[in-house]
């Protein structure tokens, strides 16, 4: 096992010490107690049995089996314990590992979200987390339980006698070579079992979460047949494993039964001088019996380790990669915003050199509203996702209100920019939930923003009102329903900068209307972009701001730019114009 892949287990145990090394204690004393035992039942054969009797002093066979009895029950309810308490750490282990790894996801950066498929990120939070509580039930305190009966039998072995005790220890190496050679091959194959079964999940995510899609291009078929083909070498990939799994079990059991047969042999035929006594040659079968049992537990777990570490790497792979995350500490509130922005010679690129944006000015005056018009691919919304920090510029500077957005607080410049998108995400909670996003409204408040986004009427409409519990993904509502709710929920918010971007174009006409006189009140007091291609919508806006290949072409009111016969945007108003007539 690597160095780091150890000190990140060490990061994880390192909150569960206290409980380790309690779990640790009782452990020893049900050893102790196990070692005992085969120690009561010789003294029942050697001094009891063999004499035909029944006491010696006060020492009977019923005390013995006492003291026995005593000692399983004891035994059991430590095993409890210990099974109950081991289970709770890891638990609580698992409890700390996901929510960080929530944390992060949620407070990583959009490169990150756009490098790391949805799909791999929910397997990193279910599957490898899951990996993380069978390392904790079935290795963590039971390989120290086990490594402890190890020693404790051995010595009693040697102490025995050490004869008889060395010619067993030389079954050992045999068992740590087998071991060795099985494991690295079982490390391989299951490691490629893992990126199978990784890969298989991230199909199936995406596979449900796209299922409307997959109907309306009726690619059922195509599916199946690619769910088949990954199923299949998830199942040949576990072939190998289950191979090596079952070698290495078997081959502990030849061990084991190796050693019993060479304690026989060595005892009947009296090699060496060995002549032990019938107790004690019970002991020594048992003791070997034993010694065997947390070997191949040892072994058997071996699974278990190098597909947790395998998970654990994966997650701290994500855990330890801070560049991705975003800091919502440190940066400036400003007093007031009252929403001037300022592009000045913005470059930008997605990757490398390969600009999206290219030296980029303008300025947005406070309260005024601008339209973003251009061909798909020119840039309108990045500049959205510039505005908003979800990438940060390679030259250039963006102010809001004069300061540099780099130095103003993340989370407050968020807070006070609301973005419509064309196709908004609706939670699987209740409407009020979906509209007011854990921010508390008061009933009044809510009944005013339902009214100003004119979604009134299909609210009044569900079963429940705003009690309505939403399917996943806004399944049950329509398209035009969805950013309905949108309007509410960036209404309730309230921010200081508006942007929309082509928001009504799932609605019909006459909600249109109705929407477009709340925006009209909302652009006159602050600030507003728009990004339409629908031209007729952006018609009475202060500015309109033309992009081609990510640079502006043009600049101007709706009136300036279509008057220029020549002009881009005036090209390119005729053209929709005449699709409207034609």
């Amino acid at each position: 096992m690597k160095n780091q892949t150890l000190k990140r287990i060490a990061k994880m145990l390192k909150p569960q010490t206290k409980a380790i090394v309690i779990i640790s204690i009782l452990a020893i004393i049900i050893n102790i107690g196990e070692v005992v035992k085969p120690y009561l039942i010789k003294l029942v054969i050697d001094n009891y049995l063999n004499n035909n009797i029944w006491q010696s002093g006060i020492m009977t066979v019923g005390i013995i089996g006492g003291i026995y009895i005593a000692i399983v029950l004891i035994g059991n309810i430590l095993n409890f314990v210990i099974t109950t308490a081991t289970s709770m750490m890891g638990e609580n282990v698992v409890y700390t590992m996901r929510n960080k790894l929530y944390k992060y996801i949620q407070y990583a950066n959009i490169p990150f979200h756009d490098r790391t498929p949805s799909g791999t990120l929910f397997v990193r939070i279910t599957s490898d987390v899951e990996d993380i509580i069978t390392f904790f039930k079935d290795v963590i305190t039971t390989i120290v339980k086990d490594i402890i009966m190890i020693i404790a039998l051995a010595g009693m072995m040697i102490a025995l006698d050490y004869r008889l005790a060395i010619l067993c220890f030389l079954i050992i190496p045999l068992v740590l070579i087998t071991s060795i050679i099985i494991t690295k091959v079982s490390k391989k194959v299951r490691e490629y079992s893992k990126h199978v079964k990784t890969k298989l999940n991230i199909f199936l995510a995406e596979s449900i979460y796209g299922v409307k899609l997959i109907k309306i291009f009726n690619r059922q078929y195509e599916k199946e047949k690619e769910c088949n083909k990954l199923c299949h070498e998830f199942w040949k990939s576990r072939i190998p494993t289950a191979f090596t799994e079952g070698m290495l079990v078997a081959m502990m059991y030849i061990f084991e039964n190796l050693g019993v047969s060479l304690i026989v042999w060595v005892t009947a035929n009296h090699i060496f001088g060995i002549n032990l006594e019938v107790g004690v040659i019970y002991m020594f079968i048992t003791y070997i019996k034993q010694i065997f049992s947390p070997i191949n537990r040892i072994v058997e777990n071996f699974e278990t380790i190098q597909e947790a570490t395998v998970s654990i790497n994966k997650i701290y792979d994500i855990l330890e990669r801070k560049e991705y995350l975003e800091d919502f500490e440190k940066g400036i509130e400003l007093e007031e915003i009252k929403g001037k922005i300022e592009f000045r010679n913005v470059w930008f690129a997605y990757e490398g050199e390969n600009w999206i944006l290219k030296n980029v000015s303008f300025t947005i005056e406070p309260g005024q509203s601008i339209a973003l018009v251009g061909r798909t691919g020119s840039g309108k919304t990045t500049i959205i996702n510039l505005i908003n920090r979800f990438y940060e510029i390679q030259k250039g500077e963006i102010l809001l209100d004069g300061v540099n957005i780099k130095d103003i607080n993340l989370r407050y410049l968020r807070k006070n920019i609301g973005i419509i998108l064309q196709d908004p995400f609706i939670f699987a909670k209740t409407i009020k939930d979906n509209i007011q996003l854990n921010e508390h409204l008061s009933d009044e408040e809510l009944e005013d923003v339902i009214k100003l986004s004119s979604a009134e009427d299909f609210i009044n409409s569900l079963p429940n009102g705003t009690a309505e519990i939403a399917r996943e993904r806004g399944s049950s509502f329509s398209a035009g329903q969805k950013q309905l709710l949108a309007f509410a929920r960036i209404f309730a918010h309230n921010p200081s900068i508006f942007i929309l971007d082509e928001a009504t174009a799932n609605i019909d006409t006459k909600t249109e209307e109705s929407i477009q006189k709340s925006i009209d009140k909302i652009s006159k007091e602050k600030t507003s972009i728009f990004i339409a291609h629908r031209l007729s919508t952006i018609v009475g806006v202060d500015k309109i701001i033309v992009l081609n290949n990510g640079e502006i072409i043009e600049q101007g009111s709706h009136n300036e730019l279509v008057n220029k016969s020549e002009g881009y945007y005036s090209k390119l108003y005729n053209a929709y114009y005449s699709s409207l007539t034609v």
